[in-house]
């Protein structure tokens, strides 16, 4: 499982403007439409988001020390896509330690596929688990650069883990 793979520069933002949950979510949904119509792909942005605000529902997403990691699953779309957000300032995400979030991975699967899905919820984690990396990814000022840092940490993580 290769996270730039499937989370690339156009779907990548480090200038989350969102300041709660909600407008986070939609923000979010919004950057992966527009990335997904550069690929000649329209997504049902409603559908998604509703997948996105229900599994939060069940319990918050913010996994503690300024990562959030919003997935859900619906039939609206046919692979595994996901979006990567960056807030400089934080959101109040109601996470479980009470922090602001700053990184955001947004996972969306088909509902009938959920593997992929779990394999890059687990990626992430153990990605930003790596000293440095939620730092860089923080300090990243494009898109492009932030792409590079994840594919790097990537890189990085594999050679250490081989």
């Amino acid at each position: 499982m290769i996270i730039t793979d499937f989370i690339t520069e156009e779907f990548i933002t480090t200038s989350v403007q969102s300041e709660d949950k909600d407008e986070l979510f939609a923000e979010l949904v919004e950057l992966l439409s527009r990335g997904m119509h550069t690929r000649h792909t329209d997504i049902d942005s409603e559908t998604i988001l509703s997948a996105i605000t229900e599994r939060e529902e069940k319990m918050s997403t913010g996994i503690g020390h300024g990562v959030a990691m919003p997935h859900g699953k619906t039939d609206a779309v046919n692979d595994l896509c996901g979006v990567l957000g960056i807030s400089k300032r934080g959101i109040d995400y109601e996470a479980l330690d009470g922090e602001p979030v700053h990184i955001i991975f947004m996972l969306i699967a088909p509902s009938s596929s959920p593997g992929p899905h779990i394999k890059a919820l687990q990626r992430i984690a153990s990605l930003l688990k790596t000293p440095g990396c939620f730092d860089k990814l923080c300090d990243a000022r494009s898109a492009s650069e932030a792409w590079q840092i994840l594919r790097d940490e990537e890189d990085r993580f594999d050679d250490d883990h081989d």
